[in-house]
């Protein structure tokens, strides 16, 4: 396209892509760490009831022989973390058993709140709110809340920057993002740090959603690929940093306050951050997309060439690209027409499944029965060899093949851990770790595949789109843990199943590899037009002229 070749004159992959890239892709160490938080933030010590006579977290031993008890015993010769006795009762040492019988010995909740056992975490808001056993669904609660709040920031902030600028709305949320995450980590109480996390998760998304736009619309075709997974493999740089600065940092408080911290440097020199020329282009600003133009070349050392540049050259070569700036474009163009539909429809199942089954996976680390901060590093480091394994794909096979793939081997691996024995812990483990990086390879390859299927006028809202499903995915995602209550395969059946779906729609979707990226949704709808069903011109026959001949001429 046009554009394309203007982004080579003045550079291609020079200085200022480079540059660009990098100080986008920063942010996104942390954003990995604000999206996982609550596995240690809100990790579940182990607790008991809290009594009078006692502060120590196992019963004393009040008279020879015998233990004084507050609570009975489960299963494993524990204290019931959720039950006590009505009256103090007594057992022998080393039985399981109370001195009375279960008949007649009354128990009852907790009335003088929880004794946690700090040996892990020394805080956490679980242990600050006395959020357990009746109150134990407000842990998920936090979570569903912060995710919705992502929903929103991709329904609202994706549309504004369409309207108003990807470097507007990046800077808004770097600020948005450093201040609602500071106010979290000195929330006086639960409401008050959820609603926190809500703002958190909003500006989330608008750096998700921003970063991914100027990245995609500043960089050559022919290295999209390399950039695109750049920014995934920051993501799981995250993941192991997390788990570093949660082993370092055993309070949440501090912990919160120290993933938000760097926002405030990341809003800073966001403000260098140059506007996407081709929006600018694309929303009737020519001026200032020569200005931008100008400034990048003068980076990148191609200074004769941007001297060239001017507004006229700019409106000869973009002519068509700049009709479209006499149009306003809105949601409903998603739908619109035909070639859109199919891909916002495919679009819409990828995103959902993959982030259902991502998180379904990655936010209860505690059932693995394994060192939290161990599991997050496995979990973080498998993402290694399967985003590698994604590129390499992308490049070689395409996106669609790749996108197709990862989610059906994905959904295989979680369903195939319905038939692996509970007691088989290494096992189940294994099953879920490999799922979890065919997950993640789906997202590397999400994330690009949709910025170059959606055209530029409309792009922030298809990303808008795909992350609002993703978030939808992940408020549903808690919510399914609790049919296993009920039937313990039930999760697992869904969690599997709903990526091979989404695998079989992607079939659907145009390929991208290699191709440029689309400005236009006329574009995008004559690329997606099957052969054959080109506009055809009617040719008329000529008649043949009878002449009679038994007319005479004069």
């Amino acid at each position: 396209m046009a554009f394309a070749d203007l982004l080579e004159r003045v550079g291609g992959m020079g200085r200022f892509q480079i540059i660009e890239v990098t100080l986008l892709l920063i942010p996104i160490l942390l954003m990995a760490s604000h999206n996982l938080l609550q596995n240690f933030t809100a990790a579940i010590p182990d607790h008991k009831c809290r009594d009078n006579d006692t502060r120590a977290f196992n019963a004393n031993v009040s008279r020879e022989g015998w233990l004084r008890a507050f609570a009975p015993l489960d299963g494993k010769g524990r204290p019931e973390r959720c039950l006590e006795f009505v009256e103090v009762t007594w057992r022998m040492v080393g039985s399981n058993a109370t001195w009375h019988n279960a008949t007649g010995v009354k128990t009852r909740m907790c009335t003088e709140g929880w004794e946690y056992d700090r040996s892990e975490f020394s805080s956490t808001i679980i242990m600050e709110w006395d959020l357990v056993c009746g109150s134990r669904n407000k842990r998920q609660l936090a979570q569903s809340i912060y995710m919705a709040g992502v929903l929103v920031g991709a329904i609202i902030l994706g549309g504004l920057s369409d309207r108003y600028g990807r470097r507007a709305l990046i800077i808004w949320s770097y600020l948005q993002m450093a201040v609602s995450g500071t106010c979290a980590a000195f929330s006086p109480n639960y409401i008050s740090y959820c609603v926190f996390r809500f703002l958190t998760g909003m500006a989330l998304s608008g750096i998700g959603l921003n970063t991914t736009a100027l990245i995609v619309e500043w960089i050559p075709t022919k290295v999209r690929t390399i950039t695109g997974t750049m920014a995934g493999y920051c993501y799981t740089v995250g993941q192991l940093l997390l788990a570093g600065l949660a082993y370092a940092i055993p309070d949440w408080r501090w912990l919160q306050f120290t993933i938000t911290l760097p926002f405030f440097i990341f809003f800073l020199y966001s403000w260098w951050i140059p506007e996407s020329a081709r929006w600018l282009v694309l929303t009737g600003k020519p001026d200032r997309a020569v200005k931008v133009l100008k400034k990048v070349a003068k980076i990148n050392r191609k200074t004769e060439e941007g001297n060239n540049l001017t507004l006229e050259t700019l409106k000869i070569n973009m002519m068509k690209e700049m009709a479209c700036g006499n149009s306003s474009f809105t949601v409903l163009d998603l739908v619109r027409t035909s070639a859109v539909r199919r891909i916002s429809c495919g679009v819409s199942f990828v995103w959902f499944s993959t982030s259902f089954a991502y998180y379904g996976l990655a936010m209860d680390l505690q059932k693995f029965g394994l060192s939290i901060y161990l599991i997050q590093i496995i979990f973080g480091a498998i993402d290694i060899p399967a985003k590698l394994v994604s590129t390499m794909c992308m490049i070689f096979i395409g996106r669609r093949v790749t996108q197709v793939c990862s989610l059906l081997i994905g959904g295989l691996a979680i369903l195939a851990n319905i038939f692996v024995p509970y007691d088989q812990q290494m096992a189940r483990t294994c099953l879920a770790v490999f799922g979890k990086g065919c997950l993640a390879a789906s997202f590397s390859c999400a994330f690009l595949y949709t910025s170059e299927m959606y055209p530029t006028v409309i792009r922030q809202s298809g990303l808008g789109l795909a992350s609002t499903m993703a978030r939808l995915g992940g408020i549903v995602a808690p919510l399914v843990k609790m049919l296993g209550e009920f039937y313990p395969f039930l999760p697992l059946l869904i969690y599997g199943g709903a990526p091979i779906i989404s695998g079989l729609v992607a079939c659907f979707l145009p390929e991208t590899v290699n191709q440029p990226l689309p400005d236009t949704i006329d574009e995008v709808e004559k690329s997606m037009k099957p052969p054959g069903k080109e506009e055809r011109k009617e040719i008329v026959p000529l008649q043949t002229l009878k002449i009679d001949p038994t007319r005479q001429t004069a």
